[in-house]
């Protein structure tokens, strides 16, 4: 593009947890930059709409921008947002079909999932779609913090024949470890919406996909 940062380029960047993300987008948009890109998901793109509608936002790994409202449809985005999706969520089905794969006896289902964002709730109903063709049972769990991920996977795997499937979410993605910790302590075949960067060592079967 013949940018070069410093001389004809400028970038500025924010790392927020939820706490400060409405402040760091409302930063942002004070620098009246040509454009903003939001790097890291759902979490990130409603504080920047909220603080402006007119300087054109860039969503990078959004998975449902049409449930959550961000744009009007796939094709035609309309108001200042567009991007790209991580992925069609309706797959989330997959997930459940592999976990019967790896572990065949499994016939209940603990789901993490967010559903703050539209997407839990997607991934969630993607899943359900193919429970009567596997016959097992599905249980959410929501992931608002660690101490809530912690138990409610402790409650379900004090049944038998369960398994795990971890929704992708901001959420999911900040407590992984907890959540893999867990997995293994229950001994729960597990299978995760994107690789783990730092996987406990492995007592159940595992599928990254």
């Amino acid at each position: 593009m013949g940018w070069s940062e410093g001389r004809n380029l400028r970038i500025d960047s924010r790392w927020a947890t939820a706490a400060d993300i409405h402040r760091h987008a409302a930063e942002l948009v004070a620098l009246a930059p040509d454009v903003l890109v939001a790097a890291t998901g759902t979490a990130t793109v409603a504080p920047l709409l909220q603080a402006t509608r007119t300087v054109p936002i860039v969503l990078a790994i959004v998975i449902d921008p049409v449930g959550a409202g961000f744009v009007e449809s796939l094709a035609r985005p309309g108001g200042n947002a567009t991007g790209f999706t991580l992925y069609e969520y309706s797959m989330s089905g997959k997930w459940l079909e592999l976990l019967k794969g790896i572990a065949p006896g499994v016939t209940r289902v603990a789901v993490l999932r967010d559903p703050a964002v539209a997407s839990g709730i997607g991934q969630f109903g993607a899943v359900q779609i193919v429970v009567p063709s596997l016959g097992v049972t599905l249980t959410p769990v929501d992931v608002p913090d660690a101490s809530e991920i912690e138990r409610g996977v402790t409650a379900f795997a004090r049944g038998s024949s369960g398994g795990l499937i971890v929704t992708a979410s901001p959420l999911a993605s900040i407590h992984r470890t907890l959540i893999t910790t867990l997995a293994a302590r229950h001994k729960l075949p597990a299978v995760y919406s994107a690789a783990i960067t730092s996987p406990p060592v492995a007592s159940s079967p595992t599928v990254l996909t």
